[in-house]
């Protein structure tokens, strides 16, 4: 590992932006839930990707902290960037922004954090990049991300746990 390949942070930014149009709505003209999930995991995984530079897989979606509602007519925009590395997984951190091109009014809509993994040509796990952080932001993230990455894997245990329990089981 004394010769891993490091990468900047910001050499993984992502953005994507849309309108929001009623088809994207709920009952209530708020943007789906699931949809707002679709751009985080898509945004996310093209962050992986620019690291990894090979074919990258979500391992987990972490958190999905919805915060704010995004109406129809605002512009919806994601943000990722890779805050934390291991060996062969990377750690991407989405910003969900919301603003009224009108008002001019921008809130935090969501945040999130997901875990990819880089395979190579096999499929097999791959090893990738360390990322660097620059500022104090990418330095919070990434000092941060050891705790996420503990509560990941006591999740990962339990969830393994439930699936042993209700394999056979009928709900």
């Amino acid at each position: 590992m004394g010769n891993r390949q490091k990468k900047y942070m910001r050499e993984t930014r992502t953005v994507k932006t849309s309108y929001v149009f009623p088809p994207d709505t709920n009952h209530l003209g708020t943007l789906f839930g699931g949809k707002l999930m679709a751009y985080i995991d898509d945004t996310a995984s093209i962050a992986a990707a620019k690291l990894a530079r090979c074919t990258v897989v979500t391992a987990s979606t972490d958190s999905v902290d919805f915060i704010a509602p995004i109406r129809v007519g605002n512009v919806v925009t994601v943000e990722a960037i890779v805050t934390w590395t291991g060996r062969t997984s990377m750690e991407v951190f989405v910003k969900v922004s919301a603003e009224d091109l009108k008002t001019e009014e921008t809130s935090i809509a969501a945040i999130s954090f997901l875990t990819f993994v880089a395979l190579d040509e096999n499929g097999k796990p791959t090893p990738v990049p360390e990322v660097v952080p620059e500022t104090d932001e990418e330095r919070w993230l990434n000092e941060t991300a050891k705790q996420r990455a503990e509560q990941r894997l006591l999740r990962k245990k339990q969830s393994e746990e439930m699936a042993r329990y209700f394999s056979n089981a009928m709900l």
